[in-house]
């Protein structure tokens, strides 16, 4: 008999992490819609339908299709209320010689600078290297993005130096500082449980 793997959850004192699902919409939607002006300098320009329902039920069969493939792990962070406070993903997972994967993330403007995204990024990354067997987990964020440096440096990431033109962010090709966490790096061990 096939089973199907149980979908990811993990939690920490605060938060939830698990797959995003259909009754999410309207929560998602609200959240980015507020945080809009707060979100858009540090992201690729919005889709004229990134707040469709459309958008978002391809964004949820995505998410779990790519779970389930292994190649990525797009998680939405709520608090234990289930208040959704925004999201983060694993994303080009990489096995082989590599075993590595990139994250990403967001938080809506309400709940920033609160450490949700610390505990977040921590849980993670414990679960990438411990469940998934990753090495390497890298981030990538813009230079004058002081918060989010701030965020991977509180959580073990080192800094390893700069991409030119990266990404395109709000419309232009931007450079990124792009930083590391490594399971054999005695300095970057999170205390995630």
């Amino acid at each position: 008999m096939f089973l199907r793997p149980r979908p990811v959850r993990l939690e920490t004192e605060r938060i939830v992490l698990r797959l995003p699902a259909h009754g999410d919409f309207h929560a998602w939607t609200s959240l980015r819609q507020a945080s809009r002006a707060f979100l858009t300098p540090w992201e690729p320009v919005w889709s004229p339908d990134h707040l469709s329902r459309k958008s978002f039920v391809n964004r949820v069969y995505w998410a779990a299709r790519a779970s389930r493939g292994g190649t990525a792990l797009p998680l939405f962070v709520l608090r234990r209320d289930g208040v959704l406070l925004g999201a983060i993903t694993l994303d080009n997972i990489r096995r082989g010689p590599a075993q590595s994967g990139t994250i990403g993330y967001w938080i809506g403007q309400d709940f920033a600078r609160q450490g949700y995204m610390r505990e977040a990024i921590g849980a993670l990354v414990h679960h990438a290297f411990t469940v998934l067997d990753l090495s390497r987990i890298e981030a990538a964020c813009l230079p004058e993005n002081a918060a989010s440096r701030g965020v991977l440096e509180k959580s073990g990431f080192k800094y390893e130096g700069v991409a030119q033109s990266y990404l395109q962010i709000d419309g232009r090709w931007r450079n990124h500082v792009l930083y590391a966490n490594l399971r054999s790096d005695r300095r970057g061990r999170t205390d995630a449980r």
